[in-house]
């Protein structure tokens, strides 16, 4: 198959694909060494699957688009590295909430 990029992933479900935003400083702007710096946990939509089906077959609407920036759980979801850059694939529920 080769190298996957990005425009080659299409999430299914409620399934998202999360660019990973590093945090290698403090909120006073201390520099953190990497083996310092905690599991990230937060990350922009790249691509937002259609939603998930009920059981009567019909799609739930996702609540979060492409775009967003959010908050996920500490170990959730599935890392994936494309183009050199750091992705995770999880499932909408692992999604904590929206920054806004």
């Amino acid at each position: 198959m080769g190298t996957a990029t990005m425009s080659q992933i299409r999430p299914l479900g409620d399934r998202v694909v999360v660019k990973i935003v590093k945090q290698d400083k403090t909120a006073g702007g201390i520099v953190l060494p990497e083996t310092a710096q905690e599991k990230p946990q937060l990350g922009e939509v790249i691509a937002a699957g259609p939603g998930k089906l009920d059981e009567k077959g019909n799609r739930l609407p996702m609540d979060v688009k492409k775009g967003d920036k959010i908050l996920f759980a500490k170990y959730a979801g599935t890392e994936v590295k494309l183009d050199g850059d750091e992705y995770l694939l999880l499932s909408e529920k692992d999604v904590l909430g929206i920054v806004e």
